[in-house]
């Protein structure tokens, strides 16, 4: 539902029909296939990809596949061009289709996705669109491919076979087929394959449509004409075709992607996977399904000759979608520019009365609304504050007053496990939607103190789990610098946020690299402090006593101002006091940086984090290299490190349960009573759910003794560094391009810190992009308690080599003094209809079979809920029309299951304002009118909202469910 609920604003409802109890959240919609292989596919459905590429399959056939790039000729350019699309409102039949319900615009070219699967033939059909709505011609390329594996070695995709019975693949070939052959293949075909092999059907060649080349699938060059066959790119197939569509004309393009089992596990003979997936590819090349769709649509079909097909006298139908708005051009109604801006150039023009906080905060508010939230948004934030502007102006006031700070009137973008006494916490999920904490974290209270702006709070991977992405119902981040890539996790929203100029810095949190990666993604700053530098008292736990809370930020110089305020001794975190945290910070940060604070440092290089791995590219370990080399000529010595350090065994306990148990006994107000209830929570997003819980409270010894076993892995670390004579060991940040955010299985490959394992200070500077255009960045780890030396470190590496980073394809907005402000509306993403998988397949399964000759359509799905979705919506200014869709059960009719009725119940408190019944009509829509008037209302801030599906002859009654709406 939006993040600021109101009947003037749209709202989204899901109820579930087939229970009383809510049906649990769920992440993407799942497609099994006959030979126990799951399709995982991104459609609308949390956490909202909607690309229409697949996330993943079992025994990883393709590590992502089927994601759409396509370029449109001519100037100016779409920001999305040649980028992995997205937006389509890919809606699922529950059955085994997926359809676009709102084109993508790209320069004049309309595009849709329809998605198709054969559960029984354990392939699926892509039939991509192009409508050409503008007045001349223009000439398109378009990409479709994606991800076959990774790394070198027995992971490294390579084309094993193709319709021209070789491994090269030419405009000849009407099929493709990958695998990753392991080092007992002695030839391509033999396998076994390590993962399963897939195939790419691509049409009929000489046709209009017909493949032209293949490329590299990424932002780099994907329409370039070669592909490497060595090294992560080589893993990146897309398979390029060129049209040049003529004014109002429709064309279509249809691939089939076939997926087998991996040879190296199941009783599966070497090389049957790969002959199976052969055979039925070659028979989808040579006789396509094509049966569910109408003649006129198949004559948009331009890359496969379709045999009886006649064409002369069929009116060509377009796509079953709504077109996408053209929208005006965003504009803000701030004359101040933000882009790109620090927090000491923001204060400098404050001071000097250029700017004032109320204009920064409407730019950045204006460019959330922009480029945050519709189509193409990066999901950066789950909430913005609705008093953003009123924090604005009474900074202003404080500023007149005569009061000075370094954080006055500036906004910082929060991460939603900060509890905010005036927004909601979700920790990025449903478990705690809606919940209201009863005071500010510390942090964020220190902040507030010093006139910050908390302008919102921030996306994250749910409850912190991930560090390749951060994904929950508000979305998944999309990196604000390259737009089809992950923005890491699981501080990604914070990241992006600042990245993006939508705050000036923000503040995230760290239990393995979730400052460290989305800093690296997003050209930041950021310092993962000693143990006990800074409090997490109000920060919702990932791991107890690892989880570090602190800011990202644009420069170092930023990063020492904001340190000045949130470290430091907090009476209610004892790490903190036990810490003496105030006598360890300096008492101003900022005293530390000297661009010479490297010169005669001896730093430590790790044996091999800077030569080129697998999984990197040759660019960044060139470009660190260069750095490298710089920092010498800079008077830096360094020593190449020898031995290891040994970790402390471990102690009894567990960190992580132990963690909720802190927190609900700081957390009078908290909505569960037992951590089971958050653990085994059947709300939270299907990969990160337990089945079950059963977690205990550690022991007072047991705590102190996991504090002991971190006390002496400093220690460790510390006789590692005096052993070398170092002052601190440098890493690499990323070492590979950012991977697209459609998979599942891949993010970046990073150098190896052990900050989070050891609770040692690590600096992360940005240092430039490599020759691909993503980010680099470099990382100081020093001794428990060196945090200020680091800081003065990353420092000096900013003088030498950091160069900044903007996110060019989200420019400065046109200023309109006579726009109208929009209000920024952040809603949660449709819930599924399928659960995922819970375990891998136990059996092979049957072998993939020759596509069938008759529609798909009497496939049935697994038993799921049938759920409703509503929108609600204020009209005029008493008005509530409720609309919606019954989404059916799997197996039933839909003139069947299109009739009877729902009720509309409206509610304030427990009286009933009105009662309707509405009939289902075409497609199982529904809609219902309630006026709302004052007597009625006496005064009542919010109204409920009741659906409930009244059953018919096939189907029986639904429990209602319902949604809070306030009344404005």
């Amino acid at each position: 539902m939006s993040s600021r609920t109101s009947l003037s604003a749209l709202a989204l409802l899901t109820v579930a029909a087939a229970a009383t109890v809510a049906a649990p959240a769920q992440a993407i919609n799942y497609i099994p296939s006959a030979n126990g292989i799951t399709w995982d596919v991104n459609d609308a459905a949390m956490p909202g990809l909607d690309t229409g590429s697949i996330r993943a399959t079992t025994d990883n056939s393709v590590l992502s596949v089927a994601g759409l790039r396509v370029n449109v000729d001519g100037v100016p350019k779409h920001r999305m061009d040649g980028e992995l699309l997205r937006g389509f409102g890919l809606t699922f039949d529950g059955v085994d289709e997926f359809t676009t319900t709102k084109a993508v615009n790209l320069s004049g070219i309309e595009i849709s996705r329809h998605l198709k699967f054969a559960r029984t033939a354990n392939w699926g059909r892509w039939v991509d669109s192009f409508k050409n709505t503008t007045t001349s011609p223009k000439y398109v390329r378009i990409s479709f491919g994606g991800i076959f594996g990774q790394n070198n070695g027995e992971n490294q995709s390579e084309v094993v076979d193709s319709s021209s019975g070789d491994t090269g693949v030419t405009p000849a070939d009407s099929w493709v087929e990958h695998a990753t052959p392991n080092a007992s293949a002695t030839t391509p075909t033999s396998g076994p394959t390590q993962n399963g092999p897939s195939a790419v059907v691509l049409g009929t060649p000489g046709t209009r449509g017909a493949l032209a080349w293949t490329g590299i699938f990424n932002s780099r060059n994907p329409f370039g004409s070669s592909i490497p066959t060595e090294g992560m790119e080589a893993n990146l197939r897309g398979y390029v075709r060129t049209l040049t569509i003529k004014p109002g004309e429709t064309v279509s393009l249809v691939h089939f992607v076939v997926i087998g089992r991996n040879e190296t596990g199941g009783g599966r003979a070497a090389g049957t996977q790969i002959a199976a997936v052969r055979t039925a590819a070659a028979s989808l090349a040579s006789t396509p399904v094509l049966d569910d769709l109408s003649v006129g649509q198949k004559c948009t079909i331009v890359n496969f000759t379709i045999a009886g097909l006649d064409c002369s006298t069929v009116a060509t139908p377009q796509p079953e979608h709504d077109s996408p708005t053209v929208s005006d051009e965003p504009v803000t109604t701030s004359e101040y520019d933000v882009v790109g801006k620090t927090l000491t150039q923001l204060q400098d023009d404050m001071t000097a009365g250029k700017t004032t906080s109320q204009e920064i905060v409407r730019a950045y508010l204006d460019r959330i609304a922009a480029y945050d939230t519709g189509q193409f948004g990066l999901h950066s934030f789950i909430k913005v504050a609705d008093d953003a502007m009123a924090q604005a102006k009474a900074a202003d006031e404080a500023r007149a007053a005569g009061k000075k700070s370094d954080l006055l009137g500036i906004p910082v973008a929060v991460k939603d496990l900060y509890d905010t006494k005036d927004m909601p916490m979700t920790h990025g999920s449903l478990v705690f939607e809606g919940f209201r904490p009863e005071k500010d974290a510390f942090q964020v209270a220190k902040m507030r103190a010093a006139g910050a702006i908390v302008i919102g709070k921030t996306n994250m991977s749910e409850f912190a789990n991930s560090g390749r992405h951060s994904e929950s119902p508000w979305g998944q981040v999309w990196n604000a610098i390259q737009p089809s890539s992950t923005a890491q996790g699981s501080s990604g929203g914070s990241g992006a946020s600042v990245a993006a100029s939508f705050a000036t810095f923000s503040m995230g949190s760290q239990t393995g690299v979730s400052l460290y990666a989305p800093s690296a993604a997003g050209g930041l700053v950021s310092l993962r402090g000693t143990d006990g530098l800074s409090s997490g008292a109000g920060v919702a736990p990932l791991t107890f006593l690892q989880d570090y809370a602190g800011p990202l930020a644009r420069t170092v110089t930023d990063l020492a101002k904001i340190l000045n305020v949130t470290t430091g001794t907090d009476p209610e975190d004892i790490g903190t006091v036990q810490a003496d945290a105030d006598s360890k910070r300096p008492a101003d940060w900022t005293t530390v940086l000297k661009a010479d604070a490297l010169k005669g440092a001896k730093i430590g290089l790790v044996p091999g984090q800077f030569t080129t791995p697998s999984y990197g590219t040759q660019g960044s370990i060139d470009r660190y290299n260069a750095i490298l080399d710089q920092l010498r000529a800079a008077g830096v010595e360094f020593v190449d490190m020898t031995g290891s350090v040994a970790a402390p065994p471990n102690v009894p306990g567990n960190l992580g349960n132990e963690g909720w148990f802190e927190w609900i006994r700081t957390h009078p107000n908290s909505p569960y009573a037992h951590p089971n209830e958050i653990i085994a929570s059947p709300k939270k997003l299907p990969y990160n759910r337990s089945t079950s819980a059963n977690a205990t409270d550690m022991t007072d010894a047991q705590v102190q003794a996991a504090r002991d076993r971190r006390t002496a892995y400093k220690a460790n670390w510390k006789t590692y560094l005096d052993a070398n004579g170092v002052d601190a060991v440098l890493y690499p940040g990323n070492t590979s391009d950012f991977a697209d955010n459609d998979t599942a299985a891949l993010g970046a490959s990073f150098g190896s810190p052990p900050t989070s394992n050891i609770g040692i200070p690590g600096m992360v500077v940005p240092v430039g992009i490599n020759d691909h255009g993503h980010p680099l960045s470099m990382q100081f780890v020093g001794r428990a308690w060196d945090d200020a030396k680091m800081v003065g470190f990353g420092y000096a590496l900013e003088q030498l080599a950091s160069t900044p980073i903007t996110a060019t394809e989200l420019p400065k907005l046109r200023y309109d003094a006579t726009a109208t402000p929009v209000d920024v509306e952040i809603e949660k993403v449709p819930e599924p209809q399928t659960e995922a998988p819970t375990t891998a397949p136990s059996t092979n399964g049957t072998q993939p079979t020759v596509p069938p000759t008759v529609s798909g359509a009497t496939a049935k799905a697994p038993s799921l809920a049938r759920r409703f979705s509503t929108r609600t919506t204020r009209i005029g200014k008493r008005t509530l029309r409720t609309t919606g869709t019954v989404l059916l059960p799997t197996g039933t009719t839909r003139a069947v299951a299109c009739s009877g009725k729902v009720q509309v119940v409206v509610k304030a408190g427990k009286r009933t304002l009105s009662t309707k019944q509405s009939a289902l009509g075409a497609k199982c829509t529904f809609a219902s009118r309630v006026t709302l008037r004052a007597a009625s209302l006496r005064g009542a801030a919010t109204v409920t909202v009741q659906v409930r599906f009244l059953g018919n002859a096939a189907l029986k009654p639904e429990s209602a469910s319902s949604v809070r709406m306030t009344v404005r």
